[in-house]
Order: structure tokens, then C-alpha cells, then sequence
């Protein structure tokens, strides 16, 4: 299959090791993957800031970069949850429509589509998971704890595939970060505030490292890390799922 790579633009500029890992990862499971170089924003920061009426250009320059290939993955859910909630074209409809359809994060991407059973993985460390709320509530990535359902999570399969690794058991595994988007801009005390307290569960947990599906979510927790000087580490899943 054919599968147009998307890499948004924080994971570009400040941890492209995270789109090499995806890039990797898919090629060794047999994917053929191409990079639009001409791809930019997807256009969620201007939308979720109330100002979707300024996107019209990055909507149709991602049905220009993406119209064409079998599928479209990319290695964070609040950007594919915006291209399959918000990617409309005049003109172009019928495009978009095929994109919106075929556009997956990473994790359901190799679960549901590629149906993966077995990774060449090892990471000997205990890791908590994070939980993002655009991936567990938008795209259905995990369950909600708060309904009476049977639980599941597809980051946590895939990484019981990974050798030596041990998920620890949070007390709030769906917790929100306090990243938010623009949230953490506008409402900084109340960001970091429940960030440290995502923080705490792993720590208290035993984690050496946390990990997730949103890069967004990471960096706003590897930042109260750092000023911690915390020696517990942040890493996308992309890169333990392609740790060898």
C-alpha cells in the first residue's frame, strides 16, 4: 500500500527524530511511504483558536499533497482528529472526503489497518502511558474509564509487543496533561498545574519513561520535567515501537 507520510509542524521543528521513527517503523511492517515535501500546517492551532475561517488555505493545500495515496499516517491524534473532523474543500470535495476517510493516527494505523501481532522491539524500562484526549476521546484510540464498557487501548497492545518493556498502572490512566492547544497559552497556571499532577501519577508509579501518542502532550510534560530536573524521560511511542 501506498501511504502519504504527514509530519505536523511541532514535530518538524523540534522533535524530528519522532517522524524518522514513524517513517522507519512503517517501512520495516512493508508500507510503502512518501513524504510530501510541499505539506505545511494542517490548520488546527488557527481553528482551535476560533479562527477556522483562516484555514481555506492549508485545507487545500493538504488535499493537494494527500489526494493521491492509499492512506495518510501521521504520529499525532489531535492533528488526523481535525483533518478527519474539519477537511473540507469547495471544489474538491469529493478529495477531501477520501482523505478524511484515509487519514490515520500511527497506533490505530498499525492495529487496525495493518493488523500488526508482532514488533522487532526492545525497551528494558517501566513506562507510563498518556492517555491524550484527542486520541481517546476523539479517535477512539482507548477507553474512556468513566464508562461502564470493556476496557481496551491500542498504544498499550502495541506495546506489549515490546520486548522487556513494563507498563506501569497509573491511579488516572485518562487524565487530561493541561496541554491543550492554545489552553496552555491562555491558561498557563492551570496547564502546568494539572501537567504536574500527570506527572506524579507516573513518578509515584515507578516510571522511567512516559509516553503517548501527541507529541504536543509530551513536550508540555517533558518541559515541567526538565524544570523538575526530573530523570524520568519523554518519548512518542513511534520511537520505543521502532527501538531495536
Amino acid at each position: 500500500m501506498k501511504v502519504g507520510l504527514f509530519i505536523p509542524c511541532y514535530i518538524d521543528q523540534f522533535y524530528p527524530n519522532v517522524g524518522i521513527a514513524t517513517l522507519s517503523l512503517l517501512e520495516k511492517l512493508g508500507c510503502e511511504v512518501v513524504y510530501p515535501q510541499g505539506q505545511t500546517c494542517c490548520g488546527q492551532p488557527m481553528a482551535n483558536s476560533g479562527f477556522e475561517h483562516l484555514t481555506h488555505g492549508c485545507n487545500e493545500l493538504f488535499v493537494k499533497n494527500f489526494q493521491d495515496y492509499d492512506y495518510i499516517v501521521a504520529p499525532s491524534g489531535s492533528c488526523v482528529l481535525h483533518i478527519k473532523d474539519h477537511l473540507h474543500v469547495d471544489g474538491k470535495e469529493d478529495a477531501a472526503t477520501h482523505i478524511r476517510q484515509r487519514i490515520y493516527e500511527l497506533s490505530e494505523f498499525l492495529t487496525d489497518v495493518l493488523k500488526v501481532n508482532n514488533l522487532r522491539a526492545k525497551f528494558p524500562h517501566k513506562v507510563g502511558i498518556h492517555q491524550s484526549c484527542h486520541g481517546q476521546r476523539g479517535l477512539h484510540l482507548s477507553q474512556m474509564t468513566e464508562l461502564v464498557a470493556a476496557p481496551f487501548s491500542k498504544p498499550e497492545q502495541l506495546l506489549h509487543m515490546v520486548e522487556g518493556l513494563e507498563l506501569v498502572e497509573l491511579k488516572r490512566k485518562d487524565e487530561c496533561c493541561g496541554f491543550g492547544g492554545t489552553f496552555c497559552v491562555f491558561e498557563e497556571a492551570v496547564s502546568v498545574k494539572m501537567g504536574k499532577d500527570r506527572i506524579d501519577d507516573h513518578v509515584n508509579n515507578g516510571a522511567e519513561y512516559i509516553t503517548g501518542n501527541d507529541v504536543s502532550c509530551l513536550m508540555h510534560l517533558e518541559g515541567i520535567l526538565r524544570r523538575q530536573n526530573s530523570n524520568v524521560k519523554v518519548l512518542h511511542i513511534a520511537e520505543i515501537l521502532n527501538h531495536e
